[in-house]
């Protein structure tokens, strides 16, 4: 063999070498995330997921180093369905493989029993579900990077009576761990505010004819209705009420904050229904633009609800790790308990509980079947 040739090709086999050595000092990280991903509420779990993986994806592009290694992260996306037994399960799978970071679940009813076994696996999970229980419970890995059904409840409750001017309201709420929890705070704010709770009704979250619940409020002649549930319900209950005649608000929480309800609604959902959502107005957030640019690129369509909190949460864990100089979730947690992370939808920084110390609540409306926001505070 020509020696020139074999001498290149010792080192060309060299190169390969060190590339394949340096590849294996990468560290994998998995970030696991739970949400319904199938189901009335799968847009939610979707976009919970795509604001996830955009993190990963953008801290892959320019990779974090970690106690002298290279941090390459995957996100682990599971169904939980909405529904507790199958994210109990979901958590189980992700604590037997390993996992130690996790984002969601999404639905209350599902954070509360799964929070138990990460807790006892020493997983690291941050939720956007809103029943004030999930983080009464004094887990010690868990972070709510959301306002609580006390903020989203009470903050539309006030908006009604300072800014509506409503002195008559009806609640209707669908007795899940969401639904119950924020028509409770709706109820409880609304009269600390003067107005008058003339009947609290309820239903389920697969339930679709709402007349006759509607037409026991028409007759009681109130003037806004408040909804504790999700957009799948909601969007229904706004058609009804249309063809009832019921000229009522239909006001909820932020489950009901999304493009979906516009769509499954029609003309039936314009500035008639209003909802309140954690997190500041994005476009008025300092890279609330450039992450909504970035995700419409990534993703072919605009981010819903959750999308900058997932993201948030997936950026925050990172951020953590590199100030723990370590990957252990003890270390991690420490470091995400004590200090704050700066990220799209709000700064956070966590009370003893895991909530927020601070978090803004939106109010829209909706405007051409999209939510707009109105105001923040």
């Amino acid at each position: 063999m020509n020696l020139k040739l074999s001498t290149g090709l010792l080192a060309l086999l060299g190169a390969i070498s060190a590339m394949g050595s340096a590849a294996a000092q990468d560290t994998i990280v998995k970030i696991g995330h739970s949400g319904p991903l199938s189901g009335p509420q799968a847009f939610s779990g979707k976009d919970n997921e795509n604001g996830a993986r955009l993190a990963v994806e953008e801290l892959n592009a320019k990779p974090i180093t970690v106690a002298g290694k290279k941090i390459k992260f995957e996100l682990q996306s599971e169904d939980d369905q909405g529904d507790p037994k199958a994210g109990v399960q979901v958590a189980q799978k992700f604590i037997d493989g390993g996992i130690k970071y996790v984002v969601g679940p999404y639905n209350s009813g599902v954070a509360i029993p799964a929070s138990r076994a990460y807790n006892d696996a020493g997983v690291i999970f941050a939720t956007v579900a809103t029943n004030p229980k999930i983080t009464q419970q004094g887990y010690k890995g868990l972070y709510r990077v959301n306002a609580s059904d006390t903020q989203l409840g009470s903050k539309m409750a006030m908006y009604a009576a300072q800014e509506l001017k409503l002195k008559t309201v009806a609640v209707i709420d669908d007795r899940t761990a969401f639904g119950q929890g924020v028509a409770e705070e709706f109820k409880k704010q609304a009269k600390a505010s003067g107005m008058t709770v003339a009947g609290h009704e309820f239903t389920t979250d697969k339930a679709f004819d709402f007349t006759s619940i509607l037409t026991k409020l028409k007759a009681k002649k109130v003037e806004a209705i408040f909804f504790g549930g999700y957009a799948p319900q909601g969007a229904p209950m706004a058609r009804q009420m249309k063809q009832l005649g019921i000229n009522a608000k239909l006001l909820g929480g932020d489950t009901i904050c999304t493009a979906e309800m516009g769509k499954l609604g029609g003309d039936a959902v314009a500035d008639n229904v209003l909802c309140s959502q954690g997190g500041a107005i994005l476009d008025k957030a300092a890279s609330g633009p450039q992450f909504k640019a970035a995700f419409k690129k990534r993703y072919n369509r605009d981010a819903d609800v959750y999308a900058a909190s997932y993201y948030d949460a997936t950026m925050m864990y990172a951020q953590a790790m590199q100030k723990a100089n370590s990957l252990d979730p003890a270390k991690v947690g420490a470091v995400i308990s004590s200090t704050a992370y700066k990220g799209v939808a709000g700064t956070y920084a966590f009370d003893a509980k895991g909530d927020m110390k601070e978090s803004p609540v939106t109010i829209f409306t909706f405007k051409n079947g999209q939510p707009a926001p109105i105001t923040s505070y």
